[in-house]
Protein backbone atom coordinates (compact mmCIF):
# COMPACT_ATOMS: atom_id res chain seq x y z
CA UNK A 1 0.00 0.00 0.00
CA UNK A 2 1.38 3.00 -0.82
CA UNK A 3 2.25 5.35 2.13
CA UNK A 4 0.98 8.07 1.30
CA UNK A 5 -2.79 6.29 1.40
CA UNK A 6 -1.35 4.79 4.70
CA UNK A 7 -1.18 8.30 6.12
CA UNK A 8 -4.18 9.66 4.64
CA UNK A 9 -6.33 6.59 6.10
CA UNK A 10 -4.54 7.45 9.72
CA UNK A 11 -5.69 11.13 9.05
CA UNK A 12 -9.64 9.91 8.57
CA UNK A 13 -9.26 7.66 11.21
CA UNK A 14 -7.44 10.05 13.77
CA UNK A 15 -10.50 12.86 12.39
CA UNK A 16 -13.06 10.30 13.16
CA UNK A 17 -12.21 10.14 16.19
CA UNK A 18 -13.01 13.39 17.29
CA UNK A 19 -16.70 12.87 15.70
CA UNK A 20 -17.30 9.88 17.70
CA UNK A 21 -19.94 10.12 20.48
CA UNK A 22 -18.99 9.87 24.23
CA UNK A 23 -20.51 6.02 24.35
CA UNK A 24 -18.79 4.41 21.09
CA UNK A 25 -15.67 6.20 22.41
CA UNK A 26 -15.55 4.58 25.61
CA UNK A 27 -15.69 1.17 23.41
CA UNK A 28 -12.97 2.35 20.60
CA UNK A 29 -10.59 3.81 23.59
CA UNK A 30 -9.93 0.74 24.98
CA UNK A 31 -9.42 -1.47 21.66
CA UNK A 32 -7.01 1.62 20.62
CA UNK A 33 -4.80 0.70 24.12
CA UNK A 34 -4.74 -2.60 23.40
CA UNK A 35 -3.46 -2.47 20.07
CA UNK A 36 -1.22 0.28 20.43
CA UNK A 37 -0.26 -1.62 23.55
CA UNK A 38 0.54 -4.73 21.22
CA UNK A 39 2.11 -2.55 18.52
CA UNK A 40 3.81 -0.24 19.75
CA UNK A 41 4.29 -0.51 23.99
CA UNK A 42 7.69 1.27 24.54
CA UNK A 43 6.69 4.61 22.51
CA UNK A 44 3.12 4.74 23.70
CA UNK A 45 4.68 4.98 27.33
CA UNK A 46 6.34 7.48 25.86
CA UNK A 47 4.70 9.55 24.39
CA UNK A 48 1.61 9.50 27.16
CA UNK A 49 4.64 10.66 29.41
CA UNK A 50 4.90 13.40 26.99
CA UNK A 51 1.28 14.59 27.18
CA UNK A 52 0.54 14.04 30.85
CA UNK A 53 0.55 17.64 31.33
CA UNK A 54 -1.60 18.68 28.86
CA UNK A 55 -3.76 15.88 30.26
CA UNK A 56 -3.65 17.90 33.23
CA UNK A 57 -4.45 20.96 31.92
CA UNK A 58 -7.32 19.48 30.48
CA UNK A 59 -8.82 17.96 33.41
CA UNK A 60 -8.69 21.02 35.64
CA UNK A 61 -9.80 23.69 33.28
CA UNK A 62 -12.75 21.22 32.03
CA UNK A 63 -13.74 20.31 35.37
CA UNK A 64 -13.52 23.37 37.53
CA UNK A 65 -14.37 25.70 34.90
CA UNK A 66 -17.17 24.80 33.22
CA UNK A 67 -21.00 25.65 34.31
CA UNK A 68 -22.96 23.20 35.78
CA UNK A 69 -23.83 20.94 38.72
CA UNK A 70 -21.11 20.77 41.47
CA UNK A 71 -19.37 17.49 41.98
CA UNK A 72 -19.33 18.32 45.76
CA UNK A 73 -22.83 20.09 47.16
CA UNK A 74 -20.87 21.33 50.45
CA UNK A 75 -17.87 22.96 48.70
CA UNK A 76 -19.75 24.12 45.27
CA UNK A 77 -17.02 26.53 44.30
CA UNK A 78 -14.03 24.94 45.46
CA UNK A 79 -15.16 21.65 43.33
CA UNK A 80 -15.53 20.31 40.10
CA UNK A 81 -18.69 20.06 38.26
CA UNK A 82 -20.27 16.75 36.83
CA UNK A 83 -20.74 18.67 33.37
CA UNK A 84 -16.54 19.66 33.48
CA UNK A 85 -15.90 16.26 34.48
CA UNK A 86 -17.91 14.76 31.82
CA UNK A 87 -15.89 17.13 29.48
CA UNK A 88 -12.72 16.09 30.85
CA UNK A 89 -12.95 12.45 30.05
CA UNK A 90 -14.11 13.17 26.75
CA UNK A 91 -11.51 15.27 25.52
CA UNK A 92 -8.71 13.11 27.37
CA UNK A 93 -10.33 10.09 26.11
CA UNK A 94 -10.11 11.35 22.73
CA UNK A 95 -6.68 12.77 22.59
CA UNK A 96 -5.57 9.40 24.49
CA UNK A 97 -6.79 8.01 21.11
CA UNK A 98 -4.96 9.92 18.73
CA UNK A 99 -1.79 9.33 21.06
CA UNK A 100 -2.15 5.55 20.64
CA UNK A 101 -2.60 6.25 16.95
CA UNK A 102 0.53 8.16 16.70
CA UNK A 103 2.35 5.46 18.38
CA UNK A 104 1.43 2.86 16.36
CA UNK A 105 1.72 4.92 12.90
CA UNK A 106 5.68 5.75 14.29
CA UNK A 107 6.23 2.44 15.20
CA UNK A 108 5.22 0.63 12.19
CA UNK A 109 5.79 3.25 9.46
CA UNK A 110 9.53 3.37 8.95
CA UNK A 111 10.77 7.20 8.82
CA UNK A 112 11.76 7.05 5.34
CA UNK A 113 8.18 5.76 4.01
CA UNK A 114 6.53 8.56 6.07
CA UNK A 115 8.37 11.33 4.75
CA UNK A 116 7.55 9.82 1.15
CA UNK A 117 4.40 9.94 1.95
CA UNK A 118 4.36 13.29 3.04
CA UNK A 119 5.92 13.91 0.08
CA UNK A 120 3.39 12.62 -1.83
CA UNK A 121 0.76 14.38 -0.32
CA UNK A 122 2.48 17.93 -0.54
CA UNK A 123 2.78 17.94 -3.80
CA UNK A 124 -0.26 20.33 -4.88
CA UNK A 125 1.56 22.57 -2.89
CA UNK A 126 3.83 23.30 -5.77
CA UNK A 127 1.14 24.66 -7.62
CA UNK A 128 1.64 27.95 -4.94
CA UNK A 129 5.47 28.08 -5.40
CA UNK A 130 6.27 25.85 -2.17
CA UNK A 131 8.72 22.42 -3.19
CA UNK A 132 7.36 19.39 -1.84
CA UNK A 133 10.67 17.94 -1.80
CA UNK A 134 12.33 20.61 0.18
CA UNK A 135 9.57 20.10 2.78
CA UNK A 136 10.04 16.23 2.72
CA UNK A 137 13.87 16.79 3.18
CA UNK A 138 13.73 18.97 6.02
CA UNK A 139 11.16 16.71 8.11
CA UNK A 140 13.11 14.09 7.58
CA UNK A 141 16.24 15.65 8.81
CA UNK A 142 13.82 16.80 12.01
CA UNK A 143 12.86 12.96 12.42
CA UNK A 144 16.24 11.78 12.05
CA UNK A 145 18.47 13.89 14.18
CA UNK A 146 15.83 13.35 17.51
CA UNK A 147 16.13 10.17 16.69
CA UNK A 148 19.69 10.03 17.12
CA UNK A 149 20.15 13.02 19.64
CA UNK A 150 22.15 12.58 22.35
CA UNK A 151 20.64 11.14 25.88
CA UNK A 152 21.56 11.55 29.09
CA UNK A 153 19.45 9.61 31.78
CA UNK A 154 17.05 8.86 29.25
CA UNK A 155 15.88 12.67 28.54
CA UNK A 156 17.64 14.95 26.07
CA UNK A 157 18.94 18.21 27.31
CA UNK A 158 19.25 21.11 25.70
CA UNK A 159 22.85 21.77 25.80
CA UNK A 160 23.71 18.18 24.01
CA UNK A 161 21.83 19.33 20.76
CA UNK A 162 23.87 22.26 20.83
CA UNK A 163 26.67 20.09 21.28
CA UNK A 164 25.58 17.93 18.78
CA UNK A 165 25.70 20.42 16.06
CA UNK A 166 28.57 21.90 17.01
CA UNK A 167 30.61 18.75 16.67
CA UNK A 168 28.67 18.29 13.39
CA UNK A 169 30.05 21.12 12.08
CA UNK A 170 33.80 20.47 12.91
CA UNK A 171 33.95 17.16 11.69
CA UNK A 172 32.95 19.03 8.41
CA UNK A 173 31.11 15.64 6.84
CA UNK A 174 27.86 15.57 5.03
CA UNK A 175 25.44 12.71 5.39
CA UNK A 176 23.45 12.21 1.80
CA UNK A 177 19.79 12.00 2.26
CA UNK A 178 17.53 9.67 0.15
CA UNK A 179 14.36 10.44 0.02
CA UNK A 180 12.10 7.12 -1.09
CA UNK A 181 9.40 8.16 -3.86
CA UNK A 182 6.69 5.90 -4.28
CA UNK A 183 4.20 5.17 -7.30
CA UNK A 184 0.73 5.10 -7.17
CA UNK A 185 -0.94 2.55 -7.83
CA UNK A 186 -4.55 2.07 -9.70
CA UNK A 187 -5.77 0.34 -6.05
CA UNK A 188 -4.61 2.99 -3.89
CA UNK A 189 -5.94 5.59 -6.06
CA UNK A 190 -9.72 3.38 -6.06
CA UNK A 191 -9.40 3.60 -2.58
CA UNK A 192 -7.81 6.76 -2.15
CA UNK A 193 -10.94 8.47 -4.29
CA UNK A 194 -13.71 6.31 -2.53
CA UNK A 195 -12.47 7.18 0.86
CA UNK A 196 -12.59 10.90 -0.58
CA UNK A 197 -16.16 10.12 -1.67
CA UNK A 198 -17.10 8.88 1.57
CA UNK A 199 -16.12 11.42 4.01
CA UNK A 200 -17.74 14.06 0.83
CA UNK A 201 -21.15 12.01 1.42
CA UNK A 202 -20.82 12.24 5.16
CA UNK A 203 -20.20 15.59 5.61
CA UNK A 204 -23.30 16.60 3.20
CA UNK A 205 -25.49 13.84 4.93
Amino acid sequence: MHSGLILILWLAAVASIQLLSPPVLGVVLPGCLMAAFALAPARLLRLLRRVRVLLLAIAILFSWFTPGEAVFHDWPRLGPTREGVALAALHAARLVAVVCAVAVLLERLPMQRLVGGLHALSGPLRLIGVPPERLALRLLLVLRYVEAAPREHGRTQWRDWLNAEGSEEETGMEEIVVLNRERLGVVDAAVALGLFGGLLWWSLA
